[in-house]
Parts: C-alpha cells; structure tokens; sequence
C-alpha cells in the first residue's frame, strides 16, 4: 500500500507506533475483562497468547485446507477522533484467507472479541445544582462487517456505554467508519514456530461520523466528543498475529 501524508502529524506518529501493515494479516480480538469505570491498562500487544483458533471460520466449498490458513490477531489501538483520545483495550479478529478454485483470492471473516475502555473525562450530566456531575463514559469497538485484509481495509462501529445513555448509542451505528490501514515500516517476525509476527499500521484519513441512538443527550454528548469530525482523526494501530493452515487444525 502507498505510504502518502495527509497531515503534519504523521512524521511524530511514525515515531511514535513503529508502524507496518502486513497485506495478509487478520484482524482479531480477545481482551481480558476490564470495568467500564478504569482505564485500560493491562499487558502490552505482545503479551498477549494468540492461541485460541475457535474462531476460524469454515472454508469456501472447494478450497484446500493445506493452502488456506486461519489468522488470529490481536492489536491495542490508539484512537483520536474528534475531542476524543483513547488507548483501547486489545481487540481480537479471526478471519481466513486463501485461493479459491478458480485461482483468485479468498477471505472469511470470523469473529471480532472487544471489551470497553474508559473514555477520560467522562461526560458531563446535566446541571442538578450549581456544580455539574461527571458520569462514567465507556467505548468498545465493533465490527463494522467490511473488511479486505488484503489491502488493510477494515469497518468498524463505537459502542458508548453510560448510565445516562441509550443501550444502543454507537458512532457509526447507521454507517460504520471504514479504515484503510497504511504501513510506515517493515514487519517483524519474533518466532517462526509458532509463527508470531508483529506489526503497526495507521489511519489518519478516516471520518468520524456522530453518535446515534443515545436518547435525549445524544446533542450534549456530541458536542462533548466533538462528533461528527470530517478530519483530524487518526488511529495507530501496535498489532501481533499468528496463524495455522486449516490441515493443522483440529476436525471440528
């Protein structure tokens, strides 16, 4: 993929997320479970066990298990957009990929694992006396159902989670936010048996739409996070994955 600027942030986030897109790899999630009411702050990306394959999903009729794999990876992003800045807690996305019988590329998703993090500073409730409350204000990641792993290209939707707010409030709920993931550097392979390769990648063209389906507070709330942003959001992306064909996996 080109690596093109798009603003002038892009030389301090080079060193700031060492960041490379492997072409092939999944994007996939298993975080720990973490309270709403902290900040994540649990083991880096490359602490993470990338062992469960229950995820993988079944093969196109035709297509030979000794040349399709199953990619399980796991990635902590960091993520601006509009007034908002998090470091999310690891996600986890399982999909495969692989010719099909007619010689093309083919991928199937599998399954996306998230758990929510904390947003700082909360969000304010409304006025019950001459000092303003601050209630807690989670995100969590979704799948947004586009993704071609091929190119980097990915979807996906924000749950925001408070006593305050509608179950279903979500940025991007009606039309998720589609990445286009670029590398910065090159791939790293820390084990070749099992095979474990690390990488970054980033997005910083990506536009922030505004939270929907939250109730009454669904203006105040946007105007806290400063939604929707049509630029000057970006998010980096420390990733780790690893993978097995699908005649070393167990017969389901």
């Amino acid at each position: 993929m080109p690596h093109t600027t798009a603003d002038h942030r892009r030389p301090a986030l080079a060193r700031r997320a060492a960041v490379s897109l492997v072409g092939a790899a999944a994007l996939a999630a298993v975080a720990g479970a973490h309270s709403p009411s902290h900040a994540y702050a649990g083991p880096t990306v490359a602490d993470q066990p990338l062992t469960d394959f229950s995820d993988c999903p079944a093969l196109p009729a035709g297509a030979d298990p000794a040349r399709w794999r199953c990619e399980v990876h796991t990635a902590a992003p960091q993520l601006s957009m509009g007034k908002m800045t998090v470091t999310l807690a690891p996600i986890t996305m399982t999909h495969a990929e692989g010719p099909l019988p007619d010689g093309t590329k083919g991928q199937v998703w599998g399954a996306m694992h998230s758990t929510p993090t904390a947003v700082p500073g909360g969000f304010p409730a409304p006025v019950v006396s001459e000092h303003a409350r601050l209630r807690g204000l989670a995100i969590q990641p979704e799948y947004g159902g586009r993704s071609d792993f091929y190119t980097g290209q990915f979807s996906l939707r924000f749950r925001l989670l408070s006593p305050q707010l509608a179950p279903n409030c979500t940025i991007g709920a009606d039309a998720p936010i589609d990445f286009q993931l670029k590398r910065s550097g090159p791939s790293q392979w820390v084990s070749q048996d099992p095979p474990l390769i690390k990488f970054s990648a980033y997005d910083d063209t990506f536009i922030a739409p505004a939270a929907e389906h939250c109730g009454p507070l669904t203006r105040l709330l946007n105007q806290r996070l400063g939604l929707p942003a049509a630029s000057g959001n970006l998010m980096t992306y420390d990733a780790a994955y690893t993978f097995k064909t699908y005649d070393q996996l167990p017969t389901r």
